[in-house]
């Protein structure tokens, strides 16, 4: 799984990558399609997710203000049973600093906000999504995958973003349109026993509380 480098001469010029909060500003650049944000994950965070069973990892679906969404996760882990303790702590803050980094990119107050756990090939098809802005994080499993099209085909190189690496995307509502070649997908993996969790913020395009 390999990241592809904006300053690569031979790198795709629609994706940016950012390492530190400064750089999140590219986003914003006329010609990006996408960015690439990597942070590094608590120590013990992934290997812990991995040995959670499917039904006690959390799920939830609202809209709410950025700085809610702590609260929400904390609730649905407590509805899913999640385990207590300093890595479970670990997961609620990385969300909520996911949050914090949308509202920020996206300059808005309130998120749609999804944690979902899939086990199917859902959104297995490369698109454009249907909405303003929208950053995807995997939190466990394979990661969002992407690459360039054309004439409608599949990409003929497909990139796969690395666990708990986020992935800022224009969707079709972004004005101007973006770059039409630059598209996503979930993984198919249907039938291969994989559970993703996986964590979608989108800009809530309202001023006032839903």
């Amino acid at each position: 799984m390999n990241l592809i480098n904006p300053r690569d001469a031979q790198a795709p010029s629609s994706l940016r990558t950012a390492t530190l909060p400064e750089e999140l500003v590219v986003f914003h650049e006329p010609d990006c399609a996408a960015m690439l944000w990597q942070q590094p994950p608590p120590e013990g965070l992934t290997d812990w997710l991995d040995r959670l069973p499917p039904d006690q990892l959390p799920r939830w679906r609202e809209t709410l203000a950025y700085d809610a969404v702590e609260e929400a996760v904390l609730e649905a882990c407590a509805e899913a049973g999640t385990p207590e303790g300093s890595e479970r702590d670990a997961l609620i803050q990385i969300i909520q600093a996911l949050a914090n980094t949308s509202a920020e990119v996206f300059n808005a107050e309130f998120l749609n906000f999804r944690l979902e756990v899939i086990n199917s090939n859902a959104c297995r098809k490369f698109h454009i999504d249907a909405v303003e802005s929208r950053v995807v994080c995997t939190l466990r499993g394979t990661g969002t995958q992407y690459g360039y099209a054309q004439n409608g085909a599949d990409p003929d190189v497909i990139e796969t973003t690395p666990r708990l690496c986020s992935i800022f995307l224009r969707g079709s509502l972004w004005p101007p349109i973006p770059d039409p070649h630059f598209v996503h997908r979930s993984p198919p993996i249907e039938g291969t026993g994989e559970h993703r969790l996986v964590v979608v913020f989108d800009k809530h395009n309202s001023s006032t509380r839903p």
